[in-house]
């Protein structure tokens, strides 16, 4: 005996119903998306500094605006605060990745620059020492950095790079210029 079934047609209200559920779950999977790239934009806008510091003589600003590019966040992180011996440290970084653990990397970073800087001077040291630290808690991620050390007394800037680009630097007097690391 052999016994076909006849295919069934879907009637509309069929159709209605599929639609229906697959529009809800997009919309759920979009609502996913967007709460993770909002708590990565929370992330990050909490872990840059508030303000930056200053000195009689010295202003220190920075924007941070960076491109999206559809769910993406932006890795790149700044930093600046005073160091043990009077002297300003700035920090500016770039974090693999465009998702929550990039953000939380980038505070990783930017904690562990702090700690060291409170023992070390030498922005080489500086950027050395955190990298050390960084290899060990073995996260799989990967940052840049500039690390620049200004002297109060002196005027003086140091810098180092761990594979960022060269900062530019620029005074009210007109006088500009590339860092130059040893």
């Amino acid at each position: 005996m052999n016994r076909r079934r006849t295919p069934r047609s879907a009637s509309a209200e069929d159709l209605l119903n599929t639609l229906q559920d697959l529009t809800a779950r997009a919309r759920r999977e979009v609502e996913f998306h967007q709460a993770r790239v909002e708590l990565a934009q929370a992330l990050q806008r909490d872990m840059l500094p508030a303000a930056l510091p200053t000195l009689p003589g010295l202003q220190s600003a920075a924007r941070y605006a960076p491109a999206r590019h559809g769910l993406d966040i932006g890795g790149d992180w700044y930093d600046g605060f005073p160091l043990a011996d009077g002297a300003l440290g700035f920090a500016i970084g770039d974090v693999q990745g465009h998702d929550v653990e990039a953000a939380a990397f980038m505070g990783q970073v930017r904690i562990a620059m702090r700690a060291i800087a409170g023992t070390a001077s030498d922005p080489g040291e500086i950027l050395g020492r955190t990298n050390d630290l960084l290899v060990s808690v073995d996260s799989g991620l990967f940052a840049t950095c500039t690390f620049l050390r200004l002297d109060p007394t002196t005027w003086e800037l140091h810098s180092a790079r761990a594979g960022h680009v060269a900062s530019v630097w620029a005074t009210t007097g007109g006088r500009s210029g590339v860092t130059e690391d040893p």
